[in-house]
């Protein structure tokens, strides 16, 4: 997948928005862009709602930088992929992605190819020095650098900038919507992850954790609202430790400012504006707690909707995965969300065959997924990614034929669930917020619920940014039919 748009941008009302520390930084940009302006950028994004969320940064930063972005990439002066490696088949994509472009550049020999996030992060130089297919290599710390890196090739120097930082969040970029529907966009609010799970490789490409002050998150969402926008997702690798102001042992760090956690978070962005939807993720089993759920039954703006992975059903799995909790704990916290959100839509991510899972394991897995009945899931078998903790101290001894029966047998499942969950939403009317035509009429609109199902119905005098009362007369697996009502 990748979104693109095309953009105008003025410096002068940007650095307007910069304070007195940041006017250095300002003014180094304005004389990139005299170098760089006129040129084209082709942006390209793989894997989390994270890398698109960047790509729109990046696209801020470059056009910032004098740079147009651009739809077609036979039209680009630099060519950026903002990479995933939390799978190894996302790499291979990336790599065979890579390897066209390099094709193509032989009709171009200037055109400048890049590589961002995590991929980037994950193997450094050796994409440009080793394999030879990027020119360009950019952690996700290092996107302000790019108009930089781009100018250093045309002086023979290698462009690469994989430094990590403790406190970048690029909080006061106003990152441009690319491809946006106009209706729902993403606002990142941490960065990095400190967990430390055993098969994850995102502590080692996105860094150490770090939190976005609370003042410009609810000032991108206002902004947003009042540009016509109605949804917004607030995103972080983990939203639940989410806080500003406040150490890790919950200390106050500087007595003059306030102390924000992600309750206090959700209810500030939900005082934006009763009709602007509020959504999160992802939330980990470990760290939420129910003072969010709380603030989600109280305000109607919050969706009913949570993403909470669970990886596996069983206890020495997960203790093994480094997750921070059993399967017990896990399931009280799904007690909790039906306590407070009864009609909660609730979804997880699976992982089937992790270092020396037995059947009995998988079996849990299933088992505890009947006891839950996820109304989606993401579901992948175990995939070793190179310096995790997982690599170090397991072996990767579940054969890859039992890997993937253990995923049909998921997927299976899900699909029954996911049936299940949505015959049960016949005959209920819910409030939708209108994102577009539906794939196979422009005569019908489709969005979601609150529960995050999409739903399609007749167009009628309805438009895209409405909020529409529809009664479910019908569905599929993956989406709910129905009718307007006033």
């Amino acid at each position: 997948m990748s979104k693109f748009a095309t953009l105008n941008f003025s410096m002068q009302n940007q650095t307007e928005l910069l304070d007195e520390n940041q006017q250095g930084e300002a003014t180094m940009v304005e004389q990139l862009s005299d170098r760089l302006t006129g040129k084209k950028v082709y942006l390209e994004s793989y894997g989390c709602q994270m890398n698109f969320s960047d790509s729109e940064i990046v696209a801020s930063i470059m056009a910032n930088a004098g740079f147009e972005t651009t739809r077609n990439a036979n039209d680009a002066d630099v060519i950026l992929l903002n990479t995933c490696a939390i799978r190894d088949n996302a790499e291979q994509r990336i790599r065979n992605r890579l390897k066209q472009f390099n094709a193509e550049k032989v009709q171009n020999p200037n055109k400048v190819i890049g590589i961002l996030g995590c991929m980037a992060e994950r193997l450094k130089s050796q994409l440009l020095e080793e394999e030879k297919l990027v020119d360009i290599v950019a952690g996700p710390d290092a996107y302000r650098d790019l108009p930089n890196l781009v100018l250093e090739l045309e002086s023979g120097q290698k462009a690469v900038n994989v430094l990590l930082s403790r406190d970048e969040t690029y909080a006061e970029i106003s990152p441009i919507r690319l491809d946006s529907n106009g209706v729902s966009a993403f606002i990142s609010i941490t960065r990095g992850c400190d967990n430390m799970c055993s098969f994850c490789v995102v502590p080692f490409t996105r860094g150490r954790e770090r939190s976005r002050g609370p003042k410009s998150i609810v000032a991108e969402a206002l902004d947003l609202f009042e540009k016509g926008y109605r949804e917004v997702t607030l995103l972080g690798q983990n939203v639940d430790s989410y806080r500003w102001n406040i150490s890790k042992k919950g200390e106050i760090v500087d007595s003059m400012d306030e102390t924000v956690n992600f309750a206090q978070l959700l209810e500030k962005v939900a005082l934006v504006n009763p009709d602007l939807r509020i959504r999160f993720s992802t939330s980990h089993p470990k760290d939420m707690g129910n003072d969010v759920l709380e603030i989600m039954s109280r305000y109607e703006n919050i969706c009913d909707y949570i993403h909470l992975p669970v990886q596996s059903g069983n206890s020495d799995v997960l203790h093994k995965m480094n997750r921070g909790y059993t399967r017990d704990w896990y399931l009280e916290r799904i007690n909790a969300i039906r306590k407070y959100i009864p009609e909660c839509g609730i979804s997880t991510d699976i992982i089937t065959g992790f270092c020396g899972e037995s059947e009995e394991q998988h079996q849990d897995t299933l088992s505890l997924m009947e006891a839950v009945k996820y109304d989606y899931a993401y579901m992948f078998f175990y995939s070793e990614r190179p310096k995790t903790l997982a690599e170090r101290k397991y072996t990767d001894d579940v054969s890859l034929e039992d890997k993937k029966r253990r995923l049909a047998e998921v997927i299976a499942l899900q699909k029954v669930h996911s049936m299940e969950s949505n015959k049960k939403a016949v005959g209920k009317t819910y409030r939708v917020l209108a994102e577009g035509y539906s794939k196979r009429s422009s005569e019908q609109l489709c969005g979601r619920n609150s529960q995050n199902v999409m739903c399609v119905f007749d167009k009628k005098d309805y438009k895209k940014g409405d909020y529409v009362n529809v009664f479910i007369t019908d569905c599929t697996s993956g989406t709910l039919i129905g009718e307007t009502v006033v």
